[in-house]
């Protein structure tokens, strides 16, 4: 008879075996007699072990680490994860928009009224948003809670499991069955036990064959696959692990790559764009060519480029000492790599205007001075003509348009569609007279003006799109996902089967589990025993059927 042991503060039960188990344990651990006498199977689960989150939850911490052991709590962060993810897909991620938008208006312009709920609601930047980060820790604690709640008291259960089982608990397995039997026929089950590859254990003529044991750590070795997997995943959000930014670069421009904290700097020389062409290719392309007629197919994108690296550490506000480190031509699928940092060619922009050339014109006359050339990446305030002529720029819109109020803005620092208002001082208007010139506009806000702004020319040039890449997580990750693969393995391809042979009350009792695949278990018992009078044990679960 079993009794709590004075001796342990209350907090065990000595079974009449001797062995003391901890609380809410079902039955003995070592000779597994049944602490409640019901009918019906053992639950074998979790050996009957106590679990923590069943037996203690007094405490704060006992209720907090209650609440992240249960499975349904743990299968609803993951759907609600998986929900907040797929979200997230329905419109760009605010990197993945086109550079120099704002994001509300793009959204807003874009989608509509979704696209504006989108932006409000934060799934822009959800992946990295402080929400969906607290949800990816949460499944990750409790996987850990989890786990720890069924493996710990699994594992002692399993240790500590005896050779002679309690009569009780024999009965009480789904495969059960009784037979005379002589000695000299437990010895041929004993050997084919062990041909079969049983653990075979023996104690006072008893028995127990145990295999496969192993894969009931399966789920666990999941589990902790998964919580590498998710602890890579969120240390890409620390600063220096991760990088994934678009980098634009205009022919002649350098710029920092990003990432790299002000330590390497690339310049564009050159962008260039090849196609195939019909008269020259070989015969491999001909096909190819020939199906989208006169249209020309890329042959080559590249990007000549100048990889720089900063003398020492750069001052705010100041132009930093560059040094050159190599030349290189960024092709697709040939990126320039330098300290774990890969740049990629995405994308390209042909014939983006870069400077553009007005006269100051005399209306009544047409007479003309200049023409002044204005960088439209980064435009002087004054302009000097000379003969006490000179230009004010007051305002610059690089992609011009006009507001909800009719305002003149801009929609990106893009230079799209230029727009300008100048201020021109000449002898006859010191004061100098406003002029708002754009793109075939030239509008005079105060009144009819005696010199105006015109047309001179352009100039273009290229630029090109890199992807600028580092990902210090990647083996982290591809080990969270490999030990997670071997777990579905070791669960799913192996089973822990266990067989019971014992002397009681003069007849030779069988009893056996297994936690999965009973079909293939009962055959392989049947196997066992042949050869000797014994008859296979029944199932008790597919008699009732």
């Amino acid at each position: 008879m079993s009794k709590r042991d004075r001796g342990e503060g209350m907090e065990h039960v000595k079974c009449e075996c001797g062995h003391v188990n901890p609380i809410g344990t079902m039955f003995c651990e070592s000779c597994g007699k049944p602490f409640h006498n019901e009918d019906g199977l053992l639950d074998m689960r979790y050996e009957g072990s106590a679990r923590r989150s069943i037996t203690n939850r007094k405490t704060f911490v006992d209720k907090i680490w209650s609440f992240f052991s249960s499975v349904r709590v743990g299968v609803w962060l993951i759907f609600t994860t998986l929900v907040a993810s797929a979200i997230g897909t329905i419109f760009p991620q605010q990197m993945y928009l086109p550079p120099n938008v704002t994001p509300g208006e793009y959204y807003a312009d874009k989608y509509g009224t979704l696209g504006s709920l989108y932006y409000d609601l934060g799934f822009n930047n959800l992946y990295s948003s402080w929400w969906y980060m607290i949800l990816i820790a949460s499944i990750g604690i409790s996987l850990v809670i989890a786990s720890l709640d069924r493996v710990v008291p699994l594992y002692k259960a399993l240790k500590k499991q005896g050779v002679t089982r309690h009569a009780g608990f024999l009965k009480r397995q789904r495969i059960f069955g009784s037979a005379e039997a002589a000695n000299e026929e437990i010895e041929i089950v004993k050997e084919q036990l062990k041909k079969k590859r049983y653990n075979v254990r023996t104690e006072n003529g008893n028995i127990l064959a145990e295999k496969g044991r192993f894969s009931r750590w399966g789920p666990y070795v999941n589990h902790l696959g998964l919580i590498i997997f998710l602890f890579g995943t969120m240390l890409r959000f620390v600063p220096g692990m991760y990088v994934d930014e678009s980098l634009w670069l205009r022919e002649g421009e350098t710029k920092e790559i990003p990432g790299t904290d002000g330590k390497y700097y690339i310049k564009n020389e050159k962008f260039i764009k090849e196609v195939y062409d019909k008269k020259k290719e070989d015969q491999v392309y001909n096909e190819a060519i020939s199906r989208v007629g006169d249209k020309l197919i890329p042959k080559n994108y590249q990007t000549n480029a100048v990889l720089y690296k900063a003398k020492g550490k750069s001052v705010p506000g100041q132009k930093p000492e560059l040094e050159k480190v190599e030349d290189y031509k960024i092709r697709v699928n040939e990126p320039l790599k330098i300290d774990n940092y890969a740049l990629y060619q995405v994308d390209y922009k042909e014939g983006e205007l870069s400077k553009m050339f007005l006269h100051l014109e005399k209306k009544d006359s047409g007479q003309k001075w200049g023409p002044i050339d204005i960088d439209l990446a980064n435009p002087k305030e004054k302009y000097d003509l000379g003969e006490g002529k000179s230009i004010e720029l007051l305002s610059y819109f690089p992609d011009f348009y006009f507001d909800e109020n009719g305002k003149p803005n801009t929609k990106t620092k893009l230079p799209n569609n230029p727009a300008f208002v100048f201020k021109m001082y000449t002898p006859e208007t010191p004061k100098g007279e406003v002029s708002f010139v754009a793109i075939r506009q030239n509008i005079e806000p105060e009144g009819k003006n005696k010199y105006k702004m015109t047309f001179a020319g352009i100039e273009t040039r290229n630029a090109t799109a890199l992807t600028v890449r580092k990902d210090l997580t990647l083996w982290i990750i591809g080990l969270g996902g490999a030990i997670f693969m071997i777990g579905v393995m070791q669960g799913m391809y192996w089973n822990h089967r266990r067989l019971w042979i014992q002397r009681v009350n003069g007849q030779w009792w069988i009893a056996g589990h297994t936690n999965k695949n009973w079909y293939g278990f009962r055959n392989e018992i049947g196997k066992i025993l042949q050869g000797t009078s014994i008859p296979a044990p029944q199932d008790k679960v597919t008699e009732k059927k």
